[in-house]
């Protein structure tokens, strides 16, 4: 069960050219993560040499490489050590990530298949590809590994959307991608190096709504679009810098940073709400009296409108903590549009930058 365009290293040489034009997109963080992304039957890790033996008796099956577009046939046993190879070095320049599949046959790890991700850092895009091997298909191995990472490379990678083309004569690829969150964007062609000709494809397309789902906010009266109370505060600590909260995996726009705060509970006025919103998401103390208001963002989302208030703060108690698995940053207000946040929060930067 595979995709069309599996993510494929490209040769050292282009590789480097993409790493000078651009800083690094992957975290040392980040890369920490994948080694250990866990699904109830899978573990997906970094590929390590050990896995050439393996990778090459799985992928040298004209049942999976036919449907891919840049594997040859018969595959050579050395190419699986260049793939290997290629793969650490592509993910150590942040261009992409890979993981390995395996699963566990009593106490001995198998490998599975390959998921990966490939950054187009100018369109904030990822381009998904996979391969499983043919004795594994059926058993939703696919569906269970590309979910894990498509979910976890939205809240950690430096991507707005994903992408994927699939084979029209493989309809189980497409089910996998449907299953995850995908839609179909469109049809296309794409070459396959092993069938040695242009064939026709599905391309299907992902952004985080679609794997992590809409906000939800209860309607009062049909037909009208609720209204969402949020509090939010700008931290400035003594050189000027900001504090922004990623928001974890899990959470809905995972991925984007935003300015600490939350929903008002009823009866809350702003104040009380971001005194306990920063004591439960960063574990420091506020009172009201630090609290300076300084802007709002109105902003219609397609199921609420969202009305924000932005207050200052520059003094507190305590060392701001992630205490709900969020990453925190501290950052320039001249560097803060360098940050992909939702769309509310926008408008508010250049106040901010021109402020601070």
């Amino acid at each position: 069960m595979t995709t069309n365009r599996v993510s494929t290293p490209k040769p050292a040489r282009r590789k480097r050219t993409v790493a000078a034009q651009a800083e690094p997109l992957l975290t040392d963080g980040a890369l920490a993560g994948l080694s250990t992304l866990r699904t109830e039957r899978l573990v997906l890790r970094r590929p390590r040499p050990e896995d050439a033996d393996a990778l090459h008796n799985l992928i040298n099956d004209w049942d999976v490489v036919r449907t891919l577009a840049v594997v040859p046939f018969p595959y050579p046993r050395s190419l699986a050590d260049e793939f290997i190879a290629a793969t650490a070095r592509e993910m150590e320049s942040g261009t992409a990530c890979y993981a390995a599949i395996t699963g566990t046959e009593g106490n001995v790890e198998m490998l599975l298949g390959v998921v990966s991700i490939r950054i187009d850092a100018a369109s904030r895009t990822g381009n998904l590809g996979y391969w499983v091997g043919r004795r594994f298909w059926g058993h939703g191995v696919a569906t269970e590994a590309v979910s894990r990472l498509v979910s976890w490379s939205l809240a950690n990678l430096p991507i707005d959307r994903l992408r994927a083309d699939v084979a029209t004569d493989n309809p189980s690829s497409a089910a996998v991608l449907r299953r995850v969150g995908f839609r179909q964007t469109g049809e296309g062609t794409a070459w396959s190096v092993a069938l040695g000709t242009e064939r026709p494809t599905w391309q299907f397309g992902a952004e985080r709504e679609d794997i992590f789902g809409h906000m939800e906010v209860a309607v009062t009266e049909p037909g009208e679009k609720p209204l969402l109370l949020v509090a939010a505060c700008a931290l400035v600590d003594t050189d000027g810098r900001v504090l922004l909260a990623r928001r974890p995996e899990g959470k809905k726009m995972a991925g984007l940073w935003e300015f600490p705060g939350g929903k008002l509970d009823p009866g809350e006025t702003p104040e009380v709400a971001l005194i306990r919103e920063l004591r439960e998401e960063l574990g420091i103390d506020v009172t009201a009296s630090c609290l300076a208001p300084f802007a709002f963002a109105s902003h219609a989302y397609e199921r609420f409108h969202l009305l924000m208030p932005l207050y200052l703060c520059r003094r507190w108690k305590g060392v701001p903590t992630a205490k709900e698995g969020q990453t925190l940053a501290w950052v320039r207000a001249r560097q803060l549009d360098e940050y992909a946040m939702p769309p509310a929060d926008k408008p508010l930067i250049p106040l901010l930058r021109d402020f601070l």
